[in-house]
């Protein structure tokens, strides 16, 4: 790609609108306030300094802003990384955490070389549902432990943030609420000196840029065999966040992103986030939906400032940052979740119409992706329930129709349907091996053969007939059930 086609593909016409410029900078600014508290509460799952999170959101959406495929999308620090990594962290400690980092950035570049965004059109709309749904409460789950066993202060505070963001919209929205509601909520509890959880409680604040440099690790192969599963692990974990969340933006701006690129493009920034001494990251749902659907941003500019802001938060206006109530980011979050939610999957009018399958396959989503707090862990669940409902359904809609001729000497079977392993071996049990005359043809004219089970299947009925004395033949097959067929018929017997 030329360097003109890139800056092209980058879409900078927004560059000579300020009202653009307004709404991208100032959400940038409200993700970026909303970033440090989860950022810091991600490095102590994973077991590390606060810097080591805060570091690595900085790294991330700086270095997507440029590469990545989804503009305005919020990748950083999260939760599943953090889990994935670990315990690596507790068992050989920061350095090969960090070299785990840089391996699973180089794996996420061969998957996205690959192709693995394609899979991403296998994902059922019923999956998608329930992984929208299921980040929604899991975010606000994720609240809860900030509202329990804390001063009184608090809940008015959550409420009074709430309050701000749903009217304050109604006189304005050239500021964003979210960012009117932490100033007004951060000026009052400092103005009248209440005594409640701020950022600062969360852990310390970086006080100088992050410095590249090298793993402090043995470049062994023993070093590469530790953290190669963790790495991998990571990779497939941060990919398919940020796909599913790519899709999700995609929909909520109605604007298609390159996920081929995105997935190269997480690879890159975590392998830069890793030389910086960063934990590693992939696209946030929460403070994605900060930015795209209460900010209402929509470039790769506010990506870039959530970053920058960030560093600048932290280093130049870290004892400010430090006193901002962890209420009014709560509320922040909880605004959060009901705009995430997807309220008319769960309406009794919708619920009344969606077939069971697909109801049950969202349902199944959410429930694995709550319980275990890993959102792949629900996608391929989902994914798989999603197969197996729909293979059921397609068998059943292959049928077998005998006619006989008027003489009686040949028998016509007409199969119709979709012959694959799940529906092939039903067919068997419907020919009259034993009463059919000597002649027999089976009419594929409205069927199609998808794979060895189906071929193997056609191979035992014409056996059974054989094996009494009759011939069969397979009329009607189309272009590709016919090369298939060719191909492996006689070849599936067992030994």
């Amino acid at each position: 790609m030329s360097p003109a086609a890139y800056l092209r593909g980058l879409k900078l016409d927004w560059l000579r609108d300020p009202k653009v410029w307004r709404t991208e900078v100032l959400a940038g600014l409200v993700v970026a306030l909303a970033l440090i508290p989860e950022a810091i509460s991600f490095s102590i799952i994973a077991g590390v300094d606060p810097a080591i999170g805060l570091f690595a959101s900085f790294t991330m959406a700086v270095v997507l802003s440029v590469v990545g495929g989804r503009r305005a999308m919020i990748s950083a620090a999260t939760g599943a990384v953090a889990l994935v990594i670990a315990p690596l962290n507790r068992e050989h400690g920061l350095g090969y955490l960090v070299a785990a980092v840089i391996l699973a950035g180089v794996f996420q570049v061969i998957l996205g070389a690959l192709g693995v965004a394609k899979l991403m059109r296998f994902i059922p709309r019923s999956v998608m549902v329930g992984f929208v749904n299921s980040l929604a409460i899991l975010i606000f789950m994720a609240q809860i432990p900030e509202m329990r066993n804390v001063p009184w202060a608090v809940y008015p505070l959550v409420v009074g943030g709430l309050a701000l963001m749903v009217f304050f919209p109604r006189i304005t929205t050239v500021i964003p609420a979210p960012l009117v509601s932490i100033v007004i909520l951060t000026a009052i509890t400092v103005g009248a000196a209440i005594a409640v959880p701020t950022v600062g409680d969360k852990g310390d604040l970086p006080s100088s840029l992050p410095v590249p440099g090298l793993p402090d690790v043995p470049f062994t192969l023993d070093t590469l065999t530790t953290i190669a599963p963790y790495a991998f692990a990571m990779a497939l974990v941060g990919l398919m966040e940020s796909l599913m969340t790519a899709k999700l933006v995609d929909d909520i701006t109605d604007t298609p992103s390159n996920k081929t690129r995105e997935s190269i493009g997480q690879g890159v920034a975590n392998i830069v986030t890793g030389f910086f001494g960063g934990m590693g990251g992939c696209a946030m749902i929460g403070q994605t939906m900060i930015n795209v659907k209460v900010s209402g941003a929509r470039t790769r500019l506010s990506t870039f400032l959530a970053g920058a802001f960030l560093m600048v938060l932290c280093v130049v206006f870290g004892p400010l940052v430090s006193d901002i109530p962890m209420a009014a980011l709560v509320a922040v979050m909880i605004m959060v979740t009901f705009a995430t939610f997807d309220w008319h999957s769960v309406a009794p009018k919708t619920l009344r119409r969606m077939p069971a399958g697909e109801i049950a396959v969202m349902v199944i989503t959410v429930v694995c992706v709550v319980v275990t707090h890993n959102l792949a862990v629900g996608v391929v669940v989902g994914s798989v329930t999603a197969m197996v409902i729909f293979a059921k359904r397609v068998a059943r809609l292959a049928e077998v129709t005998p006619v006989t001729a008027p003489d009686g000497a040949t028998v016509v079977y007409r199969v119709t349907g979709e012959l694959f392993f799940a529906s092939s071996n039903d067919i068997v049990g419907q020919f009259d091996y034993a009463g059919d005359p000597d002649q027999v043809v089976i009419d594929l004219s409205a069927a199609h053969i998808w794979d060895a089970s189906s071929v193997a299947a056609l191979d035992a009925i014409e056996n059974k007939y054989a094996q009494r004395g009759k011939t069969v033949e397979i009329t009607g097959l189309n272009h590709l059930s016919s090369d298939l067929h060719a191909r492996l018929t006689g070849e599936l017997a067992g030994h």
